[in-house]
């Protein structure tokens, strides 16, 4: 016999009182009403104990750790001020600001989803990766620029972002109005005085990091190995290589560029500003368990040199000054390298691959040619040699 919701009280009545007069045996009973044993006995308890016999709540009759309602409100209103973090990352800003017997994370994300404050796409990207990071401060700096954008003026902007590897520490987020190197140096020196200098930067292809011809080094490479800092390129079409600085840019576009407008450059530097302020010391990080990048982040042991002292190189050597059209002479032949190398002196000396000589300027070996085809065999090769710092 099946039964109806509409008599389910009566008909649990009526069977443990058929139960209890012993009309039939109690299987019997069970399958004509279409219970199990354990359940018609249930029943009969209940009965027997002059409890109801409808359904109960399963709900616990206590509830620990319920979160108030004004606990609630401010985990709200904390989502609404920072839209785009989960709850791990909440939970960690209300704990740095003294805010007491907060729920778990897992309980935080339940508010979000109770009060539509998160999406199936977040939720979605949220899953982790791991990537390679070093090991201290300033072992490497991550270079790139955000895409570029139209402001009400008319103009464009383009956002620089530089962060240490190992930190996350934001060094810049600079409004700069082109990607060119008379934008980008001043940049880098302001950099360099304040935070002092890396072992290397890692940086893409693009202006003014790479683009040159046949070598490939620029003048903004030139310049940094003359401060004896390694600049390291990721691969073509692999913006992974550089998957910290993309991370950022990806917080950068939907924390600040997603939320403002922007007047003219000083509108937007002053906005970026306080992305990079709220970035660096309030929004933790979970690569950091949970610190902030500023509390990680130390400054080099290495500062800017004010000038370039000249490099002494050792008697296997010949120097050769370069032209300004990028060309050097040796053996009676001259040799195209980079027009980024103009005015400067390098070094050749001879390779331990028979018939080839290999260039060097300052520390860094920069390329080899083989004299008898007068080709070169290694190009764009950034070897670290005898670094003075490291003495």
């Amino acid at each position: 016999m099946a039964w109806q919701e509409r008599t389910v009280e009566i008909m649990r009545e009526e069977f443990v009182k058929r139960a209890l007069s012993m009309e039939k045996s109690k299987a019997a009973l069970c399958r004509e009403y279409g219970i199990s044993r354990p359940t018609g006995d249930k029943w009969i308890s209940r009965f027997l104990a002059g409890e109801p016999m409808s359904n109960q709540s399963r709900a616990p009759q206590i509830q620990a750790r319920r979160v108030s309602a004004a606990m609630e409100a401010d985990i709200v209103r904390m989502r609404q001020k920072y839209p785009a973090l989960g709850a791990v990352k909440i939970r960690k800003i209300m704990d740095n600001d003294g805010y007491p017997n907060l729920p778990s994370a897992r309980t935080i994300n339940n508010i979000f989803h109770r009060n539509n404050l998160i999406s199936k796409a977040a939720s979605q990207a949220a899953a982790h990766y791991k990537r390679f990071e070093k090991v201290r401060p300033n072992d490497m700096w991550q270079a790139d620029f955000k895409g570029h954008f139209q402001m009400q003026n008319g103009e464009r902007c383009y956002p620089l972002n530089i962060l240490d590897d190992c930190s996350r520490f934001c060094l810049c987020s600079d409004a700069l109005r082109n990607e060119t190197l008379g934008e980008v140096k001043p940049v880098f020196q302001r950099l360099f005085r304040e935070y002092g200098l890396p072992f290397s930067l890692l940086c893409d292809n693009g202006n003014p990091w790479g683009t040159s011809q046949s070598m490939g080094y620029t003048a903004f490479e030139v310049w940094l190995m003359e401060l004896g800092v390694l600049t390291i390129h990721g691969r073509p079409l692999h913006p992974q290589t550089q998957g910290k600085d993309e991370r950022y840019n990806r917080s950068f576009t939907r924390e600040c560029l997603n939320v403002n407008s922007f007047l003219d450059i000083a509108d937007a530097q002053l906005k970026f500003d306080a992305y990079r302020s709220f970035y660096n010391n309030i929004r933790p990080h979970c690569a950091l368990d949970l610190n902030v990048p500023s509390a990680v982040f130390q400054k080099s042991e290495h500062p800017f040199p004010e000038k370039v002292i000249d490099w002494e190189y050792g008697p296997e050597y010949q120097r050769c000054k370069v032209s300004e059209t990028g060309y050097f002479s040796y053996g009676g032949h001259r040799y195209f390298l980079s027009e980024g190398f103009r005015g400067k002196s390098i070094a050749v000396r001879e390779s331990a691959l028979p018939g080839q000589i290999t260039l060097v300027f300052r520390q860094f070996r920069i390329g080899r040619i083989d004299l008898d085809k007068r080709v070169y065999t290694l190009k764009k090769c950034y070897l670290l040699d005898n670094d003075p710092r490291l003495d």
